[in-house]
């Protein structure tokens, strides 16, 4: 069988893997000149598998209108003259109870534990090295109140079967040394166990040479026109260079921009492209750079040790496809990092960075079949795409090739839409 991915970020080329293991001919098409060049470029570095949460929860209405007056905030929206804009966001804030969100991040859970489980498989096979680190995620409170409202997360957590500890503020300092410089910013912390770490655009551009190895064929370069539809059925791909590519089967791995191709052909998923930042910098001093992943809380920024440098992401921008860097777009993030880590890198040599986020208005990713029976659908993702990607690849490689998959896809389809 021969199957035409689209899309060469970390989604894409994971599924490509999976499909070339069980014999599969693939050829990946992306707009960029290699793999891993937008989402998965310099995400946070993040494998939540402990975090894994819709942003739609409970509450968080009222937090997002906090958020808005903050001095360093972690959410902007720009109030576009934009109708899918908004209804996506009305769909989200409809998504913010409790019985929804228990079954979205049930849904979401799914995807991440099977992706936690078969990555190693993935790691051992390959012998890809990507900065990876097994030490966890330290959710940091900087208020006794955030300390509090973590209890519930914690039900939730022992729920799913995601370990976690508790930590006081010494306990966290024993796990992050150098927040002793710091001991008084903080109350505490929430530790998972589970979570890891590594470079994403590492991970997603060895694993392509990988793939290549084993006889797929990337096009880059390719700029998506359409897909083509005959006879109820996809009979090509029209790109802008090389024409028309057919397969036997297709896989959309788009990101935010598969509603671009999809919906011309009547697949209107609320995939929206949701905005943000990071920068990298180098390790100045490892006894005063963190070792693993620390959330701050307040700022919903993470900060996460890379090899021999920091990555620090976050902010949530509603305002389109805009990608745009602004002098400004950083500020928040390259405050976090001074404030908890000032002598551990060198701000001075910070790269910055945007990306867009492909998200649902419930937070789960969009898996499996579609209306067309030879076009399969692997986006909407969120923050999610590096923690989820080993999981939702090999699933819908599965599906792709008529094997039954390991993971049900009860509420990952684009049915539950319709």
């Amino acid at each position: 069988m021969k199957v035409i991915v689209m899309g060469a970020g970390v989604i894409g080329v994971t599924t490509a893997y999976y499909l070339a293991k069980q014999g599969a001919d693939v050829v990946v098409l992306d707009r960029q000149l290699g793999p891993g060049l937008e989402t998965s470029y310099a995400n946070a570095g993040e494998l939540s598998y402990g975090m894994t949460s819709p942003w739609a929860a409970p509450g968080i209405p009222m937090k997002a209108v906090k958020w808005l007056f903050m001095k360093r905030r972690p959410l902007f929206i720009w109030p576009l003259i934009s109708p899918t804009m908004w209804k996506w966001g009305y769909d989200m804030i409809r998504n913010c109870n409790e019985e929804s969100y228990r079954t979205n991040k049930g849904r979401m859970v799914r995807i991440s534990n099977y992706s936690r489980d078969v990555m190693p498989d993935l790691i051992a096979e390959t012998g890809i090295e990507y900065d990876g680190r097994a030490q966890g995620t330290l959710q940091l409170f900087r208020t006794a109140k955030q300390m509090k409202g973590s209890k519930a997360d914690q039900e939730i957590l022992a729920e799913y079967d995601s370990p976690y500890e508790v930590l006081g503020r010494d306990a966290c300092i024993a796990v992050e040394p150098a927040l002793a410089e710091v001991r008084n910013k903080f109350v505490g912390g929430l530790r998972l166990t589970a979570d890891r770490t590594g470079d994403c655009r590492i991970f997603t551009t060895k694993l392509a040479e990988k793939c290549a190895e084993m006889g797929v064929e990337f096009q880059y370069g390719q700029s998506i026109r359409e897909i083509v539809v005959e006879n109820g059925r996809v009979a090509g791909i029209e790109t802008e260079i090389a024409g028309r590519i057919t397969g036997d089967a297709y896989v959309c791995a788009l990101g935010s921009f598969g509603p671009r191709v999809l919906n011309p052909i009547g697949i209107r998923l609320p995939v929206y492209p949701v905005k943000g930042y990071s920068v990298t910098l180098p390790v100045t001093d490892d006894a005063f750079a963190p070792q693993s992943t620390i959330m701050d809380e307040t700022h919903k920024v993470a900060i996460t040790r890379l090899g021999d440098r920091i990555r620090v992401a976050g902010t949530a921008e509603i305002a389109g496809y805009s990608n745009r860097l602004g002098p400004h777009a950083t500020d928040t993030v390259r405050h976090v990092i001074s404030d908890l880590f000032p002598k551990g890198g060198d701000l001075s040599k910070a790269e910055g960075w945007t990306g867009l986020r492909p998200m649902t208005p419930d937070g789960t990713p969009v898996l499996g079949g579609s209306r067309y029976p030879n076009l399969f659908l692997n986006t909407g993702h969120g923050t999610l795409g590096w923690t989820m990607a080993c999981g939702s690849g090999r699933a819908v490689a599965d599906v792709v090739l008529g094997k039954t998959p390991e993971i049900s896809f009860d509420g990952l389809t684009a049915e539950r839409y319709a």
